[in-house]
């Protein structure tokens, strides 16, 4: 899945409500009488249909219009069968974390928490030799969040500026430039618009962004089903070298773990969000097989010649087409912004207390335009679009979605039962294995084919 364009620190919890609610269940209360869900009193509630939406929000956007070049590494049969697993695996996670946030909840009488909070008190309420790592675990998170937002953005970049450059040298032939330039002329733009510190103030620019989006989809396949016939260099299963290019950019495309427990945090009925036909589950199966179709069509269209996003496959030549690539373009500059949102305020929380009052403000300018400039150079260093999407969910969304709920949950139960022959702990097992497929075949496959690159140019 896409990133969310909230942060997951909006719904935080303060040290005194944590602490306060470990001591009460300590002495006196049994935390299966405590319901979290009667006890969230948000202002504004979102309604069950609304956070399908919101899931399904976050789904949309480069991840999906990567799929065909991910399917490209596989072949149609393994392409096929794979997005299933990644969406039944990644689907597990969310389950995983959310049932034990919602634990740890009713341990500590607290109605809601966020994906740092979580980790950070099933660490404190662990085993004794590991409560001393509940800071660190949380430090971790946050870094793992801030580093999956600006290794996202970073693919923003070389987004905008591949569409750009496919405008340009289509329209004014004389003026061309490699990618990196474009990514460099983005460099003012994008610090100005990341000076926005206020999420209100960025609510026109998602709404804009959101529509953009769905027009440039919409038009993406018609192009991609018009006169669909297979493309000679389509296979049904390619050589396995190309294999875990797929899972971590499928991994990429998927896993929306920071932008469930905000979701969930702030449903109506959020009793309804893990039920079998709840918002979860729904969602899911829309966005495999979703997916798995774009996947599996835009791979039969344009076989080997599939680029990182298959917008860029779009013909040059009619101004539907071209309206597409300029519209994704603009869609992903605006959500750039809102994803840079959750990142700046994760750093600055843990650095303004080190900065003057007196220079808080201008800490912000240069934390923001530091950070636009790590992203570009990001993206100028890594310019093929599939393989920093490779990269980037190879190393911090499988880290988020696999590596973490993983250990939290095994942890959450340590003391308190892992089930019948420990399944529990042997599934997790499994899923750390998964993890370390993904992360280290995923790596060593995308950095491979990165210093190839640059040494063939």
């Amino acid at each position: 899945m896409e990133m969310s364009n909230r942060s997951v620190e909006d719904v935080r919890l303060t040290p005194s409500q944590t602490q306060s609610t470990i001591t009460l269940h300590k002495d006196t209360q049994n935390d299966e009488e405590y319901d979290p869900f009667e006890h969230r009193t948000l202002p504004h509630t979102t309604s069950t249909l609304g956070s399908f939406f919101h899931m399904l929000k976050s789904s949309l956007g480069t991840g999906t219009l990567a799929m065909p070049a991910a399917f490209h590494h596989t072949g149609i049969i393994p392409g096929c069968i794979g997005t299933a697993i990644v969406a039944f695996i990644a689907t597990h996670c969310v389950h995983v974390l959310v049932s034990t946030s919602r634990a740890i909840c009713r341990e500590v009488r607290a109605p809601f928490m966020t994906y740092t909070d979580t980790c950070e008190n099933v660490f404190k309420l662990g085993p004794k030799r590991l409560r001393p790592l509940s800071l660190h675990v949380r430090r971790f998170v946050d870094c793992a969040m801030a580093g999956m937002c600006i290794g996202g953005t970073s693919v923003y970049v070389i987004f905008i500026a591949s569409s750009l450059k496919d405008i340009v040298d289509y329209y004014a032939p004389e003026h061309k430039y490699s990618v990196q330039v474009y990514c460099a002329m983005l460099t003012v733009p994008l610090i100005l618009i990341t000076q926005i510190r206020y999420l209100k103030f960025l609510v026109p620019f998602s709404v804009f962004a959101n529509l953009c989006l769905v027009v440039t989809l919409g038009i993406t396949y018609y192009y991609t089903f018009q006169n669909l016939t297979t493309h000679p260099s389509v296979v049904l299963v390619n050589n396995l070298s190309g294999w875990p290019l797929f899972l971590s950019t499928a991994v990429f495309a998927m896993e929306g773990i920071n932008v469930v427990m905000p979701v969930e945090n702030e449903m109506e009925k959020p009793e309804y969000f893990l039920s079998f036909c709840g918002v979860l589950n729904v969602t899911m199966v829309f966005v495999a097989v979703l997916y798995g179709l774009t996947g599996v069509v835009g791979y039969l269209k344009y076989g080997d010649g599939v680029l990182g996003s298959v917008t860029l496959n779009l013909p040059q030549t009619e101004i539907l087409s071209m309206s597409a690539k300029v519209l994704i373009a603009v869609a992903v500059f605006f959500t750039y912004c809102l994803q840079m949102y959750a990142p700046m305020e994760i750093i600055w929380t843990r650095i303004q207390i080190k900065i003057s009052k007196t220079y808080h403000n201008l800490g912000q300018i240069c934390l923001r335009t530091f950070s636009v400039i790590l992203t570009v150079v990001l993206a100028v260093v890594v310019p093929d679009l599939s393989l920093l999407i490779s990269l980037v969910g190879a190393i911090f969304f499988s880290t988020l979605g696999l590596l973490i709920p993983a250990v939290v949950q095994t942890v959450h139960k340590w003391e308190r039962g892992l089930g019948r022959w420990n399944y529990i702990l042997w599934k997790n097992i499994m899923l750390l294995i998964f993890y370390f497929i993904v992360l280290i075949s995923g790596c060593y496959s995308a950095i491979t084919a990165i210093v190839e690159k640059a040494t063939k140019s």
